[in-house]
């Protein structure tokens, strides 16, 4: 598949040199961004069939964007209840000032962690997680969450639905 072909040559996490500085996206880039959102499986052709480019065209710019790091991978997108994590919920963490790096990557590691954010206002990190139920969600924020030396404090919002948002086209 052309998209896998594409992700190996992305740069991972054993990568630690700087990005790229941004370049500049035209509209074809944004394009072929709008149809890989929405499909990540789209063939090159396909995409520069959709785009009025060439295939090596559509090709050399899909490797650019992965190259730079604006396309930072391929992947699906799954129902977290069909595929029985039925339970969300955003946890939002105080943790000790400068600690951020160290608990990112305790926070990686936690089962159902799907997505980590260092925020400012009235709590420092938001963590969406998916569970198999409350129970599985409990174990994880007073057991798991909890004993980070370096979260202070811990405040658990259960999602009632979710919907995540399709690009728009």
């Amino acid at each position: 598949m052309a998209s896998e072909q594409m992700a190996e040559g992305a740069a991972g996490p054993e990568d630690t040199g700087p990005p790229p500085p941004p370049r500049p996206l035209d509209a074809i880039d944004q394009d072929i961004l709008r149809i890989l959102q929405a499909d990540g499986r789209a063939s090159i052709r396909s995409v520069a069939e959709r785009v009025h480019v060439s295939r090596a065209n559509a090709y050399a710019r899909i490797n650019r964007l992965v190259e730079d790091g604006v396309i930072r991978g391929f992947g699906a997108r799954v129902d977290h209840e069909r595929a029985g994590q039925g339970t969300s919920a955003y946890v939002t963490l105080k943790i000790v000032q400068n600690s951020w790096r160290t608990v990112r990557e305790r926070l990686r590691q936690l089962p159902g962690a799907s997505h980590i954010a260092l925020v400012g206002g009235d709590f420092d990190v938001l963590l969406l997680v998916h569970t198999p139920d409350n129970r599985a969600l409990r174990e994880l924020v007073l057991t798991r969450l909890q004993a980070i030396p370096e979260v202070l404090s811990t405040r658990t919002l259960l999602v009632f639905e979710e919907e995540d948002l399709e690009p728009q086209g």
